[in-house]
């Protein structure tokens, strides 16, 4: 379980196939000091489990289900993730549930300054929409944010320059595919009255 409140931006080494199937080889200074081997890191709101560590340098293992629903197919050397370690029990807890299971990919569609903050619109795919709610949570590359508007085919967050220049949408163009985590308690709320029809 993570809080969507990123640690660290880390920089990708390398991704693709190796002798032990698709990898993720990723740069990470402050956070390869506090993790171990079998840990779990988010990686752009991506759960991973850490294979191997040396020095700074963090080995993850990638499925090909998280290769088809993430942005980390898309991911080129020396670009920046979001990275954020599971959250304890003894910690506050800052952001929202964020599982770091990505539900979809979707594009940014526009991306301005307006006075010292950023509007960030995204598409919002038909088959999760139900889930957005104004006011309400998400993750977006794992960062949790708070939906500022709902219209009929994309939704909008608003960034701070804190969040701007600590997480990679320091870096995000109009285009670039966002992994989306939609709030777990929408979901429940969605099973729990579908069992009751």
């Amino acid at each position: 379980m993570f809080t969507g409140l990123i640690e660290e931006v880390g920089s990708v080494i390398a991704v693709g196939a190796s002798k032990n199937g698709n990898q993720l080889k990723i740069a990470a200074p402050h956070v390869a000091k506090k993790i171990r081997r079998g840990d779990s890191l988010a990686v752009n709101g991506c759960c991973l489990t850490l294979s191997s560590h040396r020095g700074e340098e963090l080995v993850f293992d990638l499925l090909d289900e998280t290769i088809a629903r993430t942005n980390l197919k898309n991911l080129q050397r020396m670009q920046p993730v979001n990275l954020e370690r599971a959250v304890s029990g003894t910690e506050r807890f800052g952001g929202h549930f964020v599982q770091g299971h990505i539900d979809c990919v979707s594009p940014v569609i526009a991306y301005q300054k307006s006075g010292a903050d950023f509007r960030l619109e995204i598409e919002l795919p038909k088959a999760f929409a139900h889930y957005v709610a104004c006011k309400g949570s998400i993750a977006v590359n794992g960062i949790s944010l708070t939906v500022a508007e709902v219209l009929s085919e994309t939704f909008v967050v608003w960034i701070i320059p804190y969040t701007k220049t600590h997480t990679n949408l320091d870096r995000v163009q109009v285009g670039d595919p966002m992994n989306l985590e939609f709030d777990i308690l929408a979901k429940y709320v969605e099973r729990m009255l579908a069992s009751r029809r």
